[in-house]
């Protein structure tokens, strides 16, 4: 829930009734919207400035995401400015309501003269700001407020959030790396990593009964086609306590693992079963190959959506849509039925239990956050997500798996492909692209 400080303004000679009337029809709309408000009006520009110190006063030393300056009518702007200054790091909504219909005649408080005198000067002054203006006889736009306001609350989340990451640069690649400081300078999150080392000797400190307790309960509704070796689930439990572990110590809000290098080729144990684990029990953001970005984008679109964020890579650029897939595990919420899950063997790598479920399909919104040259930004597109085709994977055991993916088609493959900044793109049902715009316009984040 986003916490919103809510200004509503209005002109001194302007009758104050319908200044209050209209300020408050606007708040109870963001409340509906499901913001939790801190409001302060009327304010208006009277001449011993009593409504600008009660505005202050009202904001003083309150907790808050972003700042609505609702300009229910005419106000010097000097008014707005002397409320706004103390504030400037916030980022900020410039709301102006509109008039009405009476006896088939516009009556009006000039509301946008109040707010075009403001929005140069907001522009001028270097705020963070959203301006937003209501229209006589269209529906009020407190939803785009509240929107914008929650991306607010997604910014200041990501100023503190962690991620964890056991390892680093699985395969030796590129693509998922990231330079620390430049991150936490532009979009916050801190990067923690572990070694496996420490998981391995959490590891062995857990008990049969813990394991075989995540084993009866967590385990319990996956659907096996075929049965798993009793022992392999028990180690997948011993291993999803161990990480479990060091994120509630750490705060983690997302986590990756050394995958094909680590756990694969050193622990002989395939990571899929303990990365559904501590999404579907723990609320984790996972994804795997200390993908750093891909973790970070997941905590962007979790604070902005609720949803889960999970990932899909991408098996094959068609025409008119992408085959996008994994071959190790997705979270259950993103499932179309129940988790299914399978014993299988990739190439000369160990047997694991390998996630095989169904995907929901719909309308999908597919986003990733990449850096070039020290300046960030969110190459972001919609589309439509689709069962896809009979495929496989070369190298399974076989009959091979038919592995979790969409076929996503896109308005245009071509002009997503030249753009494509990894083989990982974090995954949102909806088209969720003006909340992702709003966070990033907060960030300052370009948009492609």
């Amino acid at each position: 829930m986003s916490k919103i400080a809510f200004i509503g303004f209005g002109e001194v000679n302007t009758p104050k009734e319908l200044i209050v009337k209209k300020c408050g029809a606007a708040e109870e709309a963001l409340k509906a919207q499901g913001a939790e408000l801190i409001s302060c009006y009327p304010v208006t520009d009277d001449p011993e400035e009593k409504d600008i110190r009660k505005a202050l006063d009202t904001l003083a030393g309150k907790d808050f995401d972003c700042l609505v300056l609702c300009v229910a009518g005419w106000i010097p702007s000097h008014a707005v400015i002397k409320v706004t200054e103390p504030y400037r790091h916030k980022p900020m909504v410039l709301w102006g309501l509109c008039g009405w219909m009476e006896e088939g005649r516009l009556v009006t408080t000039a509301d946008q003269a109040g707010t075009s005198a403001l929005r140069k000067t907001f522009q001028d002054l270097g705020y963070t700001f959203r301006y937003v203006y209501d229209i006589v006889g269209l529906p009020s736009r407190a939803p785009a407020v509240a929107r914008f306001a929650k991306a607010a609350a997604a910014a200041a989340y990501l100023r503190s959030a962690k991620t964890g990451m056991a390892g680093y640069r699985d395969m030796n690649l590129y693509a998922t790396l990231c330079d620390g400081s430049s991150l936490k300078r532009v979009v916050g999150p801190e990067i923690e990593t572990f070694e496996m080392l420490e998981i391995e000797q959490r590891y062995q400190k857990i008990t049969e009964e813990e394991k075989q307790a995540v084993v009866d309960k967590a385990m319990a509704n996956w659907k096996f086609l075929k049965p798993a070796d009793p022992e392999s689930l028990k180690k997948a439990a011993g291993y999803y306590l161990a990480v479990k572990a060091i994120c509630d110590e750490r705060g983690y809000g997302a986590v990756s693992l050394k995958d094909v290098d680590g756990m694969k080729k050193l622990l002989g144990f395939p990571p899929a079963p303990v990365f559904m684990l501590l999404s579907d029990e723990d609320g984790l953001c996972t994804v795997p190959e200390n993908d750093c970005l891909g973790g970070v984008t997941q905590l962007i679109v979790k604070a902005l959506t609720g949803q889960c964020a999970y990932y899909l890579e991408f098996y094959e650029f068609f025409a008119d849509r992408v085959l996008a897939g994994v071959p190790d595990f997705v979270p259950a919420e993103a499932t179309d039925g129940p988790v299914t899950v399978m014993p299988a063997a990739f190439g000369e790598l160990s047997e694991g239990i390998l996630n095989v479920s169904k995907l929901k399909t719909g309308p999908v919104t597919l986003c990733r956050l990449f850096a070039t040259n020290g300046r960030y930004g969110m190459h972001l597109v919609t589309g439509e997500g689709l069962t896809p085709r009979r495929w496989e994977e070369a190298g399974w055991t076989q009959p091979a798996p038919q592995l979790p993916g969409l076929e996503v088609k896109l308005a245009d493959t071509e002009g997503f492909a030249q753009k494509v900044m990894c083989q990982h793109y974090i995954v949102s049902y909806g088209d969720n692209t003006e909340i992702i715009r709003d966070l990033c316009e907060i960030l300052k984040i370009a948009v492609i």
